[in-house]
């Protein structure tokens, strides 16, 4: 077994369970995020992601399972776990009497920097704050506020950054920025764990997925594995004048306004328009594209998927 097989996972997740009520929000989660690693974790509003990372933090314990930061429970050393996290929330959470050095300066107090300017004016450039840095909070935009929140989450240097929809509702000059510092951040070694609505984000950025379900986990691979497993090329097309064939409007999905297919090659979309023609329906938008994350996220959520890890 190689040295980085048995590297302590960034962070474990071991039957974890959440419970309000008689409902599971969390049902049964266990994952491993290996140090290092870009994980995207995916699912629809209400799926558990933030309750998840709730317990991650230490906000909520969990009913039932474990949570270990780096080899650390979080129930039982929530400061040492708490320190090597550098979480950015949904909410934008600030105080609004201090400029936005004086708050990052307060929070480096929190994990006892004193002498930590060095590090700040480097957020403030890489974030674009270095002109706002003596503006007070409460005077910033929204977006300008989402950006001090990263920097909060980064004062510490955490070695695993949980980013929960840190894009949403922000430009997007801060979104390249962002994922710039952050995958700069994540080949120096630092483990990124995300959130988002934006699939695209996370099929460009992320190397291994896990979506969520009403509180399962319903898929976990690398993101190349999903894609090719849930994806493949699709035939998109909108037509009028007689109704589709039952078979084939049987086999096919709507997608917006359109219907799909999924094909394996050219000869099947002739076979399909060959079809379309002989019972008179015609064409009046026609697409052939490979699918993406997107696709492959409505599938599963759509489907009875169970989780499966990639092969050995």
């Amino acid at each position: 077994m190689s040295g980085q097989a048995q590297r302590t996972p960034a962070v474990r997740l071991q039957g974890v369970v959440k419970r309000y009520g008689a409902r599971n929000v969390v049902d049964d989660v266990s994952l491993e995020i290996a140090q290092g690693e870009f994980f995207a974790l995916l699912g629809a509003n209400g799926a558990g992601k933030t309750t998840l990372i709730s317990m991650l933090a230490g906000l909520a314990r969990p009913s039932a399972g474990s949570v270990q930061v780096l080899g650390h429970e979080v129930s039982r050393e929530p400061y040492l776990a708490r320190r090597l996290l550098g979480i950015v929330p949904q909410e934008l959470v600030f105080d609004p009497f201090f400029t936005v050095r004086e708050t990052l300066r307060l929070q480096s107090g929190y994990f006892g920097l004193r002498r930590n300017d060095a590090w700040i004016d480097e957020l403030l450039h890489h974030l674009g704050l270095a002109a706002q840095a003596e503006q007070n909070m409460r005077a910033l935009s929204g977006g300008m506020k989402r950006r001090v929140m990263v920097a909060q989450a980064l004062v510490h240097k955490p070695p695993v950054i949980v980013l929960d929809e840190p894009t949403a509702g922000v430009d997007v000059e801060l979104r390249q920025s962002l994922w710039q510092f952050i995958t700069d951040l994540n080949r120096q070694g630092h483990t990124v764990l995300l959130t988002t609505h934006y699939l695209e984000e996370a099929e460009s950025l992320c190397s291994r997925i896990g979506m969520l379900k009403l509180g399962r986990l319903v898929a976990l691979d690398s993101t190349h594995c999903l894609l090719a497993r849930f994806a493949s090329t699709q035939l998109l097309l909108r037509s009028s004048g007689q109704p589709l064939p039952p078979a084939l409007l049987a086999s096919s999905r709507t997608i917006g306004a359109r219907l799909a297919w999924t094909v394996r090659d050219a000869a099947e979309v002739e076979r399909i328009l060959g079809e379309l023609r002989a019972a008179g329906c015609e064409v009046d938008e026609l697409e052939v594209r490979r699918a993406d994350l997107e696709d492959a996220f409505l599938q599963i959520m759509g489907s009875d998927a169970q989780p499966r890890e990639p092969a050995a």
